[in-house]
């Protein structure tokens, strides 16, 4: 028994070694070699929303409201439960230009979207809470730091939030964005959310805390659009999130290693996001 706990543990004590060392491996990566963001990517990133917004505007006129009513029979009928479960169900997007990829040089764009389901809330309750900006702070804790309305005119919102992004380095972001909700009937609404400008902050929270320029930096990201379905049914409120985001690409040479934890924060952050909404929800008698 003891040469058996013996092996087990030095197995362990490899995996922790080898999980460090990827960890290092990866932060070095992501932290060196920065570029600039470069028009053609900001261009070619540009394309990919307005093909992807111009799918968005035909469902709506198709009457596809919700991502999950256009799912397949089967996966429709596994996918109700689970978000009367509470789960957040999540699938990875890709808009075609035709039957081809759109190349981003120098960038990486990712594309998620997801759906909870929050029982017992009501329209107006989720618009007020989403529009109380200067509250997202406390709402979506710890990944947004800091936030407020700098101005709003109807259903025009103009916000600053400070995103934390913790993936092996931790990485603090400034940013703007231009919001506008609107109503289609008493039950639904949709909003979208633009990103005037993304910088990254260095040092946060020390007295040599900086700024550094829009589009210079590390490039963990670039712009970031959202766009969001609401629709009070069932008894309670359907919440739907759809995020398209763009980011420096990855290394030569280091795609396989990197890959898979640059693509996995998009969904974790979208996750988080329906989430607390969902708990944040709850919580209103």
């Amino acid at each position: 028994m003891g040469q058996l706990i013996s092996q087990i543990d030095r197995k362990q004590r490899g995996g922790k070694s080898a999980a460090c060392l990827v960890a290092a491996v990866v932060a070095i990566s992501l932290t060196a070699g920065a570029e600039p963001l470069q028009p053609a990517t900001e261009a070619a990133f540009n394309r990919y929303v307005q093909q992807s917004e111009q799918r968005m505007q035909q469902d709506l006129q198709l009457g596809s409201f919700l991502w999950i009513d256009t799912l397949p029979s089967l996966q429709h009928g596994d996918v109700f439960p689970r978000l009367q479960r509470g789960e957040v169900v999540t699938q990875r997007l890709e808009t075609l230009d035709g039957a081809t990829s759109i190349v981003v040089p120098g960038g990486l764009i990712h594309h998620w979207i997801g759906a909870v389901f929050i029982p017992g809330t009501t329209l107006k309750h989720t618009l007020t809470l989403l529009q109380d900006y200067d509250q997202h702070y406390r709402i979506y804790s710890p990944g947004v730091v800091q936030s407020r309305l700098i101005q709003r005119n109807g259903d025009d919102f103009k916000i600053f939030l400070r995103l934390r992004q913790k993936k092996v380095v931790t990485v603090i972001l400034d940013s703007e964005y231009d919001v506008r909700y609107v109503h289609l009937d008493a039950m639904r609404a949709t909003s979208r959310s633009y990103s005037v400008r993304v910088n990254e902050v260095e040092n946060a929270g020390q007295s040599d805390e900086h700024v550094r320029p829009t589009g210079e930096g590390n490039g963990y990201l670039w712009r970031l659009n959202s766009y969001w379905h609401f629709w009070e049914r069932d008894g309670g409120v359907y919440v739907q999130l759809e995020a398209i985001s763009l980011s420096r690409d990855i290394p030569d040479g280091l795609g396989w290693l990197i890959r898979p934890f640059v693509t996995s924060i998009p969904r974790e952050s979208l996750v988080f996001t329906l989430n607390c909404t969902r708990k944040a929800l709850e919580k209103i008698p």
